[in-house]
């Protein structure tokens, strides 16, 4: 009896989700924008960098999603630099916000070929620090429709090269995707006439909500789209009452969502670092929360 009383309490020790016997921890991402006024240049990355990833490893986040790509490099470094620094706070680059707008000229004329060229590079810097997603953070809405479609047709394509190196695009929205372009809204227009096999969608439930709209019913009624989340409020995460996010992550698997990223606007305690802490213990406490979606990462 003893005996099967122990074996019970090591099976209860684990967290079950699909990932055989190995322990199981929250996987929690935070977008690197959220801590810009410590990293927010390439000045300021080079002395603080090492503190902020430590910190935030220690807080419980293991992923993050970044941004500041310029020239090929990010925040001044060359990828294999920057994946280093990631490596050495036990952090991995799981996503990037990164875009090229198309000019007036590729609008009208719907040839994009040499944004691809650009895209061809974007994609292979971001496969050296091991990024699996590049979401697009937002784009000039055009409009007519006709240039919705081209920008459509543009993601499309983006999101082929992307699949051709083994990473996934997508898209986030910010709360203008649900205005309308001659009586469309954007967003919808985009769920509809982008290719799920290329091009999937990162929901910012923040500003869906502050679009008027409701983040499950978009689940429902494009299920599976939204690979990735941005969980986010205005300053700490479940503080303003304002986002259901109990809601949001029981119905994960309504949305497709693998991954989810924590973003910041600002700090009720004028200390984003403590802002970030308080959100990510959120997220550990929250029973709602899987220990683990995509438990082949």
């Amino acid at each position: 009896m003893k005996k099967a009383l122990i074996a019970l309490c090591s099976i209860l020790a684990l967290v079950s989700c699909n990932c055989g016997s190995k322990e199981v921890k929250k996987e929690i991402g935070i977008q690197l924008y959220s801590v810009r006024e410590l990293i927010g240049s390439n000045e300021k990355y080079a002395a603080n960098h090492e503190e902020v990833f430590n910190k935030l490893a220690e807080m419980g986040y293991t992923t993050v999603e970044t941004c500041w790509y310029n020239d090929r490099k990010f925040f001044g470094l060359t990828p294999e630099q920057f994946k280093a620094d990631l490596d050495a706070a036990g952090l991995k680059a799981i996503s990037t916000h990164t875009m090229q707008n198309l000019s007036d000229e590729e609008l009208a004329n719907k040839d994009f070929s040499e944004k691809l060229e650009w895209w061809k590079n974007c994609i292979a810097d971001h496969k050296a620090i091991g990024c699996k997603y590049i979401v697009a953070p937002s784009f000039r809405i055009p409009s007519t429709v006709e240039g919705l479609q081209t920008y459509c047709e543009y993601f499309n394509a983006i999101g082929k090269l992307c699949a051709e190196q083994g990473l996934k695009f997508g898209y986030h929205n910010h709360s203008h995707e649900f205005n309308k372009v001659e009586d469309v809204v954007v967003y919808d227009y985009m769920l509809k006439n982008t290719d799920p096999q290329n091009v999937f969608f990162e929901m910012d439930v923040y500003w869906t909500v502050m679009g008027k709209q409701q983040p499950v019913e978009y689940f429902k009624k494009y299920p599976g789209r939204f690979t990735m989340l941005h969980i986010k409020d205005w300053r700490e995460v479940g503080q303003s009452g304002m986002v259901g996010f109990d809601a949001i992550f029981k119905n994960a698997d309504v949305a497709g969502m693998k991954n989810y990223i924590v973003e910041m606007e600002g700090s009720s305690f004028g200390d984003i670092l403590e802002t970030s802490r308080v959100s990510a213990d959120y997220l550990k406490a929250a029973d709602f929360v899987k220990p683990c979606y995509d438990c082949a990462e």
